[in-house]
């Protein structure tokens, strides 16, 4: 489906709001309830700020994509401001999972497509396609829950990790030496921002990902028994076409069983955050 075309989207308001939600977090949050390990040492061989700034560029150019065939949404979309409102919820309780979050200029942006799809690229540069939206039928809590891991992949730097990885084989020798300021930095820029937008992370990552976007939407006063119900539908229609999102978020029995496993982990969150409104 395509959004009718409005006026360049202002979105500092809610850069804004997010970043002082952020930023200014009075409270001293719960230890982490879920488990994971440290993130990979792999990620040091790629410079995290060049990295982000090569995001961002790919990300205004993919809006601007979107935009120029009508099909980006404008500020005062529904599901837009709906994505916005699960965003400003989920955004103060970052930090924790990442220090580098507090300079982040966080972004939510809505495509009109069929995909069912969704990413956030490092530095907090987040898009969803309307597909995953109206074909899953997603509630707020299920929605939150596609965000929280998709946040959480680039809190734990996943893709920063799986580049230098790729780096790390002879076909990559060229670009580590980009990276450490010897090239084309400009070139380097575009190589960054097409490799984000398909790069398929491990089983690792994926779980790390589950996890840490559970606890995240539960801080947020979701309820973290909607990334059961959100899987139960991803499985249902695995056997589709458009589904993007599954090439590189795999679904199965396993994952639910994870999910399932860590929800009493982080009930008391989510039952706090629900009473604190």
């Amino acid at each position: 489906m395509c959004i009718a075309k409005g006026a360049l989207a202002d979105r500092r308001g809610f850069l804004r709001a997010a970043g002082a939600a952020a930023a200014g977090l009075a409270f001293a949050p719960a230890p982490a309830q879920v488990q994971v390990g440290p993130p990979s040492t792999m990620r040091n061989l790629v410079p995290a700020g060049q990295l982000e700034a090569a995001a961002a560029q790919q990300y205004a150019q993919l809006l601007a994509q979107a935009r120029a065939k009508g099909a980006l949404a404008p500020d005062d979309h529904p599901q837009l401001r709906r994505l916005r409102a699960i965003a400003q919820r989920l955004v103060p309780h970052t930090l924790p999972w990442n220090e580098r979050a507090r300079q982040w200029r966080w972004e939510v942006n809505l495509i009109g497509s069929k995909q069912i799809n969704a990413f956030c690229m490092p530095g907090g540069k987040i898009a969803f396609f309307t597909g995953i939206l109206d074909q899953l039928r997603l509630s707020d809590d299920e929605a939150a829950m596609v965000m929280g891991h998709e946040m959480a992949h680039a809190l734990r730097e996943h893709a920063r990790s799986r580049i230098a990885k790729t780096q790390a084989t002879g076909i990559g020798l060229s670009l580590g030496a980009q990276l450490l300021g010897l090239g084309d930095l400009g070139r380097l820029a575009a190589d960054l921002g097409t490799q984000l937008l398909s790069l398929k992370f491990s089983r690792e990552d994926e779980t790390e990902a589950d996890l840490v976007g559970l606890e995240l939407a539960a801080r947020g006063a979701y309820d973290p028994r909607a990334s059961v119900t959100l899987w139960q539908k991803m499985a249902q229609v695995a056997g589709g076409n458009g589904l993007e999102f599954l090439s590189t978020h795999p679904s199965g029995p396993s994952r639910i069983r994870d999910l399932e496993a860590n929800i009493p982990k982080v009930e008391a969150l989510y039952e706090q955050a629900r009473r604190a409104g």
